[in-house]
């Protein structure tokens, strides 16, 4: 098959809800070369996690001339387009102007995925839609969640992270993220407080990992805050790369969360997860790993989930974890 080009913008989970895709072409075609063509921060998951044998960044300079019609290319990038057998695009592209320029550099195969996923096909994941294209090659997504291992750096890295905190070995850790790309996809502190003053009332050698996003260093202080005041155990991780956060999550005996990049890439890490919906539709949204719990705000309201049913999910998850 030679070389095949997947290139993917967007945040950290609409390349997560592509790696099934990913995925899926480095079993079914061991022989060929995958790279990934997209933001470095989220593309060096990607490698971290052994999906891609290469990376590219899409905020290269030269690239903007192939989003104009007929386009000054960079003969070094035409070469680059060239070089792949097989290329799917994700990008948005209303004009054709990026398909015109691709095909001017005789590119072999091109294939158009989503831009963006149709919420009107309740019955398919996003995964789903974004695999869609590959079934140009006869290639069919069972699977559609990934479960990711993390190279020795990023191990290391991990390694590094828990020594720093002082914790006692026995520790068992729970992740939290109290946030999201928007507010009306976030529960309250109260709550996630109350939830977490309970489970580490129930089990004193709880820890609580919380995580949170480039844009929320604001937010997160206060919430950090409100911890302190409350007594419970905690620990910041923040400003990781995504493969160092993910052999950290990797550690713990849970995460909690809402529909984010980040629960994304909680979940396939395959941890134990419960993650609280709404607005967004979780048929299509939420992950579809095993041990994930998706708990639906009534009516989109997440302020009508109690922290009572929320623990409840917990529990029942991190029993067979736990014991």
């Amino acid at each position: 098959m030679g070389k095949i080009l997947f290139i993917r913008g967007g945040a950290i989970g609409d390349f997560i809800l592509t790696l099934p895709a990913i995925q899926l072409v480095r079993e079914q075609l061991p022989d060929a070369e995958v790279e990934v063509l997209g933001y470095p921060p989220v593309t060096r998951l990607a490698q971290a996690a052994n999906l891609a044998h290469g990376a590219r960044s899409i905020e290269y300079g030269p690239l903007s001339s192939f989003f104009i019609p007929n386009g000054l290319l960079a003969p070094e990038l035409m070469d680059y387009f060239k070089s792949f057998s097989v290329i799917f695009s994700y990008l948005y592209d209303p004009d054709g102007y990026f398909e015109a320029n691709l095909q001017r550099c005789e590119i072999s195969t091109l294939f158009k995925g989503p831009h963006r996923i149709d919420e009107s096909l309740a019955d398919q994941s996003a995964a789903t839609q974004l695999a869609k294209p590959l079934e140009s090659l006869a290639l069919y997504l069972d699977q559609p969640f990934v479960t990711l291992s993390f190279d020795e750096a990023s191990r290391q890295a991990a390694d590094a992270f828990f020594a720093k905190t002082g914790a006692d070995a026995d520790s068992q850790w729970i992740a939290i993220h109290p946030g999201s790309g928007s507010p009306r996809k976030n529960w309250s502190f109260e709550g996630w407080i109350e939830v977490a003053t309970q489970l580490q009332a129930e089990n004193p050698r709880r820890r609580f990992l919380i995580t949170s996003g480039e844009a929320e260093d604001r937010v997160i202080t206060e919430f950090l805050a409100l911890l302190e005041a409350a007594g419970v155990p905690h620990t910041h991780a923040g400003h990781l790369s995504l493969p160092e956060l993910g052999a950290i999550l990797q550690r713990c005996q849970g995460y909690l969360g809402h529909d984010s990049g980040i629960s994304h890439l909680a979940t396939a890490c395959g941890i134990p997860s419960v993650l609280l919906f709404g607005p967004t539709n979780p048929k299509i949204w939420a992950p579809q790993n095993p041990e994930v719990s998706v708990l639906a705000a009534p009516d989109g309201d997440l302020s009508r989930i109690r922290p009572e049913s929320v623990l409840i999910e917990v529990r029942r998850l991190l029993t067979n974890r736990e014991s």
